[in-house]
């Protein structure tokens, strides 16, 4: 059994059981390359064994303070399976160490392709309000995992929650959104679209351009997390909403 094999079950033990491992079954010294590897089996084996199937992407480290944490120069990208698709309401005593952090979502109506411009990523796609709660199959992995070892947690991908789409959002318009994040009716994070690479729709971008490296492809019906507005926060109890400019507003329950 080679050792990529090895730590694409220990991952998806994790994953199927809901039982956090430590961060030392996967070495802190695994390279980029390797750790997508090992990303990329991990996401089949969940579609073949569990049929949890790929929905999409998540985009992290989409500014400089985040890049910052993970000592990187660029963002990094995580699979999204069915399971990590959230109809609003999360019990937190199902999540294994939660955050939560405030996202514009990107969903395809076509195939998208290296050849895209940003102009033809928005034609091609439609934006819609959203919450994501990044969760690790490692045991105390804020921020103490390696880039390596989120790469090959899948970003520590956890749960997306998705609001209603909006069309017609121009490429200024997406470079001045601002966010506030409530949690039981209080503001307890503001945020703006500059923290994602400048404009949410240049993360798309570099994921199109990162993807088609390993021959993959953001596919018509695909979801896909584009970076934080903030830095993440402990996800608790109650009830969280994010609204956006021009975009809308979701809500979270967190039982």
């Amino acid at each position: 059994m080679t050792m990529t094999t090895n730590l694409v079950n220990s991952l998806y033990r994790a994953y199927s059981l809901g039982q956090a491992i430590s961060n030392e079954e996967i070495p802190k010294t695994i390279r980029k390359e390797d750790a997508y590897r090992v990303q990329h089996q991990l996401t089949e084996q969940k579609s073949v064994t569990s049929n949890d199937n790929l929905i999409g992407y998540k985009i992290s480290l989409t500014s400089e303070e985040t890049q910052q944490l993970f000592n990187s120069t660029t963002p990094l990208y995580g699979a999204l399976t069915q399971s990590n698709l959230s109809d609003g309401a999360i019990k937190l005593n199902k999540m294994l160490s939660p955050l939560i952090e405030i996202e514009l979502m990107f969903i395809a109506h076509e195939d998208l392709s290296a050849a895209d411009d940003v102009q033809s990523i928005l034609q091609k796609t439609s934006i819609a309000p959203g919450l994501e709660i990044p969760d690790s199959r490692f045991t105390d992995w804020f921020p103490k995992l390696s880039l390596g070892q989120v790469i090959a947690d899948s970003a520590v991908a956890g749960k997306v929650i998705v609001g209603e789409q909006v069309e017609g959002i121009s490429f200024d318009q997406l470079a001045s959104i601002n966010a506030d994040l409530t949690l039981n009716g209080e503001i307890i994070a503001q945020g703006p679209s500059t923290e994602v690479l400048g404009n949410p729709v240049h993360a798309i971008q570099w994921l199109i351009k990162e993807l088609a490296k390993s021959g993959r492809t953001i596919q018509k019906g695909m979801i896909i997390s584009s970076g934080t507005f903030i830095l993440p926060k402990p996800l608790e109890k109650g009830k969280y909403q994010v609204s956006f400019d021009r975009v809308g507003s979701v809500s979270l329950d967190v039982l």
